[in-house]
């Protein structure tokens, strides 16, 4: 079986406590964000359990998943963590095996842009 070569695209998903911040909606979101991704989905509200300084916590978050290229992900981790509240934000990079290849020609150009 042959491997399929590295795409060289990104999912990235990171939870943000609340989206009322100006800077963290929609279309101001994609601005400040210079291009570094080429779609974003909001999801929420969800609920988050985890563990912070050795006690249980739980809070409402709205889960990110951004798409974007592996050259840019650093510069989308960046912007994640300058917009972030949290001092351990979550910010999750995956690399993209597979999908629809016109979908995944997509992310390229659109994140090329800039």
């Amino acid at each position: 079986m042959n491997a399929q070569p590295r795409l060289d695209l990104d999912f990235v998903r990171s939870q943000f406590p609340a989206f009322a911040e100006p800077s963290l909606q929609g279309q101001a979101f994609f601005e400040n964000a210079g291009g570094s991704y080429a779609c974003a989905q909001v999801i929420g509200p969800v609920t988050s359990t985890y563990w912070w300084q050795g006690q249980i916590e739980a809070a409402t978050e709205w889960l990110c998943l951004l798409k974007t290229t592996a050259v840019r992900s650093d510069e989308l981790t960046a912007h994640l963590r300058d917009q972030h509240t949290y001092e351990t934000p979550e910010i999750v990079v995956t690399p993209i095996v597979g999908g629809n290849p016109d979908y995944l020609s997509w992310i390229a150009r659109e994140t090329a842009r800039v």
